[in-house]
């Protein structure tokens, strides 16, 4: 008995299986509204939108477990929010058979860019301390819908965030799945957690054979790649970078592209690297051992494969729990990665105008040409990075301040 207590300790530690299972609620219950109303937009049926959650929830499930364990590290795959909302404004006259073929040819795209190389070059070009400005601006929303939840329902939240610092205090390990069990509790007497519509249900893959129409790749293949690398995989692979895992990003995009590309014909329109998700399983609240988080996405993979499997019920208890409850554990969550993007991002002096531009441009939320912020915020701390930064002359080694860092170097100084 105390040899298999051991080994489900091995396996299953609580706090990398919470943080799986927070991941998976917060990516799920925040976009799945997006990706039902893409689904439909495309023409797809109540079959076919159970096939899209099904086949999407596979595809992250096999990446996040697979390449958790293939470099031990908490890589969490979700999928592409931005591009759900590209395909539910952007498919009207495309029919749905040309849609699967234009998530077909972005996926090929992808696949391309992490079989080259030429994505994670660019990516080693970027300053630590504007990744991490990037990675603070992204997750900025979550942080302050923490407090800003509690207009909706501060019962429940300020509950939450009460048994949260008392836990942190006593048993930091256990905080966030006390603070969710909490919330959930709260939620249920005050009857805000209405499970009556929650029915057992099997979701069924359905097969759509692609059409290929260079009308649709163009106007919709193109725009779901640039959204998906940009707006997803950017911030993706800085929340890894961010908490040290040098993960190898080509291959890892390669592999996303791939498991993309094959079950696009059932509703699969768009994997990458997570951001706000993975934020969740790359910190210490995932498991004090970091060389241990590793568990926390092969957990995210597990839960995904439960929400693909029973596509449909799983939507309805997800619905079911009130909006204050999700916006507050993930704030909650993601309170440690939040500090320590902001330290990384304003820690070095000289870069931290630049890294300051990149958070507030982020966050700022601003859309242009279709892409997200997090794009932006890049552009924009990148240029007043190369303006007032990089070809100012470097300190003298005396005066104590750091090297400005990028994101590719092997070893990271600090100031």
């Amino acid at each position: 008995m105390g040899t298999l207590l051991r080994l489900v300790r091995s396996v299953a530690p609580l706090p990398a299986v919470t943080a799986g299972l927070i991941a998976v609620l917060v990516g799920v219950t925040s976009s799945a509204a997006i990706v039902f109303t893409a689904a439909e937009a495309a023409g797809a049926d109540a079959g076919q939108i159970a096939s899209w959650m099904l086949a999407l929830c596979v595809g992250m499930a096999v990446t996040c477990a697979g390449l958790s364990l293939r470099y031990r590290a908490p890589v969490v795959i979700a999928w592409s929010t931005p591009g759900a909302a590209l395909l539910a404004v952007g498919l009207d006259g495309v029919t749905l058979e040309q849609a699967i073929g234009a998530f077909v040819f972005s996926a090929a795209l992808i696949t391309l860019s992490g079989a080259t190389g030429l994505f994670e070059k660019v990516m080693d070009r970027i300053p630590v301390p504007l990744a991490a400005g990037l990675l603070a601006g992204v997750l900025l929303q979550f942080g302050v819908g923490l407090f800003t939840g509690m207009e909706g329902d501060f019962v429940v939240v300020a509950a939450m965030f009460g048994v949260y610092l008392v836990v942190r205090r006593w048993s930091p390990r256990y905080a966030v799945l006390a603070a969710l069990l909490s919330g959930v509790i709260a939620a249920a007497l005050r009857g805000s957690l209405d499970l009556s519509g929650v029915r057992p249900q099997v979701a069924v893959p359905v097969l759509v054979v692609p059409e290929f129409s260079w009308q649709a790749l163009v106007s919709v293949g193109v725009p779901l790649f640039v959204v998906t690398m940009a707006s997803q995989n950017l911030p993706g692979v800085a929340v890894l970078r961010n908490d040290g895992y040098r993960v190898p990003i080509s291959p890892v995009i390669a592999w996303t592209g791939a498991t993309n590309m094959v079950l696009a014909p059932f509703g699969c329109f768009g994997l990458n690297l997570a951001a706000i998700t993975a934020a969740i399983c790359t910190g210490p609240q995932a498991h004090p051992d970091r060389e241990r988080r590793f568990l926390a996405g092969v957990w995210a993979g597990v839960f995904y494969l439960c929400v693909g499997v029973f596509g449909a019920t799983v939507a309805a208890l997800l619905v079911a729990l009130p909006s204050a409850l999700i916006m507050a554990i993930a704030g909650i969550g993601l309170l440690g990665t939040i500090g320590g993007s902001l330290n990384s991002a304003l820690s070095d002096e000289r870069a931290r105008e630049a890294a300051l531009v990149t958070f507030l441009a982020t966050a700022s939320g601003i859309t242009l040409l279709g892409i997200g912020s997090a794009f932006w915020g890049l552009v924009a701390g990148a240029l007043t990075w190369a303006i007032t930064v990089r070809r100012r002359p470097k300190p003298e080694p005396e005066t104590g301040t750091g090297t400005v860092e990028r994101l590719g170097d092997p070893e990271r100084e600090t100031s």
